[in-house]
């Protein structure tokens, strides 16, 4: 499989017990993809989960060898959960230009980080625009392309 059909979920944090087990850090909201009997891609190859329990509000997994923290868990991009209308995934987003309507561009998604109200996109530019519906237009997936009412850059 190729790294780049892989999703990251989340990486090998603190041990948590005796048993293997291991806090997630960095742990993708998608809570089933921690489940007993999830398969991960551990450095390159197959882990599967055979301990799993929540531990102040984040996933603390087993998996059916050890491996070595700070190591990236990830999951083919076809093993997600489909999207709801109007919802994506920070990957899919990730790299999109930003174009004001009827404007130029304002740059390309570095990163979508979570708001206190809303998701906020932070762009290569330095530029950072709220995900509300006054602000994100359209997305489009297809031609990589992100649509933005005027007044959100902060220019003119």
């Amino acid at each position: 499989m190729n790294a780049a059909d892989l999703v990251v979920i989340g990486r090998v944090g603190k041990p948590h017990g005796l048993d293997g087990s291991f806090v997630v850090e960095g742990a993708s909201e998608t809570r089933e993809l921690f489940g007993i009997g999830a398969k991960l891609i551990v450095e390159g190859e197959d882990a599967e989960v055979v301990g799993s329990k929540q531990a102040r509000g984040r996933p603390v997994i087993r998996l059916d060898r050890r491996v070595p923290r700070g190591s990236v868990l990830a999951v083919p991009a076809t093993a997600l959960p489909e999207t709801g209308e109007d919802e994506y995934y920070v990957f899919q987003l990730l790299g999109l230009e930003v174009r004001e309507e009827g404007g130029g561009v304002l740059g390309t998604v570095a990163d979508v980080a979570p708001g206190v109200a809303n998701d906020v996109l932070e762009l290569d530019s330095g530029l950072a625009l709220p995900m509300v519906e006054e602000c994100v237009l359209s997305i489009d997936l297809d031609s990589r392309q992100i649509v933005v009412a005027p007044g959100f850059s902060g220019a003119g």
